[in-house]
């Protein structure tokens, strides 16, 4: 990708290193939550409490121009500002951005504690995108898919379900998940993260338009979302496939639709719940 000199978004939160904010001021829940935190992590309580204060004052304020891998997020997200404020624009509606937020190891997110191990995600109930960068290293050695459009989708991905909180899609799919049997709500969520890679192929479609892409990036992309399949995944770990416990969408499926957004551009092609298949 074409991304060093770009300009980078001020929608970025760095925690990284300042330790994690828990709310210990909550009672006797949050102080059973921060010793089951110090007890996983082998933190000390009380350097816990003396950095919460500090990541509370952090605010979207970019980040260092000497960190490349967080530079290079950070112009991702506004290149995803710019092709998502101009759909939203067309269709006469205003885009609001998300927040990406920089940690490592645990943070606090307003939908519980978020772990490495979880990998990047989105939470709609604060509108902001969580990532630790070392999730890029896992994603090159543990899946095979390196690359920095590989990365660039993981983001674009999170972003996807941002558009889709903004859209109202996720509120419809929670509710109609809470009155669905598991694999039914197992199949909602596929149809939602495949509607996510779409989505994220439509950012990637307008990015390469404005000169982003390299030759070969595209199938970076491809390669990752193939990679993060819930079938091979599923293979790798359990050495078995079972398609009614899916969540995420198979390594075929996800690459279909992360193609038709590349390939299409229009967010009116992403509509994966009313197709008749996957």
């Amino acid at each position: 990708m074409k991304w060093q000199g770009r300009t980078g978004s001020g929608n970025v939160s760095d925690r990284r290193g300042m330790g994690m904010a828990l709310p210990v001021g909550g009672g006797i829940g949050g102080l059973v939550l921060l010793l089951l935190f110090s007890a996983l992590t082998g933190q000390n309580p009380a350097d816990i409490i003396s950095t919460q204060s500090s990541e509370e004052a952090v605010g979207t304020n970019g980040v260092p121009a000497d960190d490349p891998q967080a530079e290079f997020v950070s112009v991702v997200l506004k290149d995803t500002e710019d092709t998502w404020s101009e759909i939203f624009r067309e269709r006469g509606q205003d885009y609001q951005e998300p927040t990406l937020v920089l940690f490592t190891q645990a943070t606090q997110s307003a939908c519980g504690l978020g772990q490495s191990a979880m990998g990047p995600f989105y939470c709609p109930n604060d509108q902001q995108v969580y990532l630790d960068l070392s999730f890029f290293e896992e994603l090159e050695t543990r899946f095979g898919a390196p690359g920095d459009f590989a990365q660039a989708y993981v983001v674009a991905h999170e972003v996807g379900h941002h558009v889709q909180t903004v859209t109202g899609t996720s509120e419809r799919v929670t509710a109609a998940r809470q009155r669905s049997s598991e694999r039914e709500g197992n199949a909602l969520s596929v149809r939602q993260e495949l509607q996510a890679d779409c989505y994220a192929g439509v950012w990637g479609h307008y990015a390469a338009q404005r000169g982003l892409l390299e030759p070969g990036d595209a199938e970076e992309g491809l390669r990752a979302a193939a990679a993060i399949g819930d079938d091979r995944i599923q293979r790798q770990t359990q050495g078995r496939v079972v398609p009614e416990s899916f969540t995420h969408g198979s390594s075929d499926d996800r690459v279909r639709w992360l193609r038709r957004g590349l390939d299409s551009g229009r967010m009116e092609g992403c509509d994966t719940f009313t197709s008749g298949t996957f």
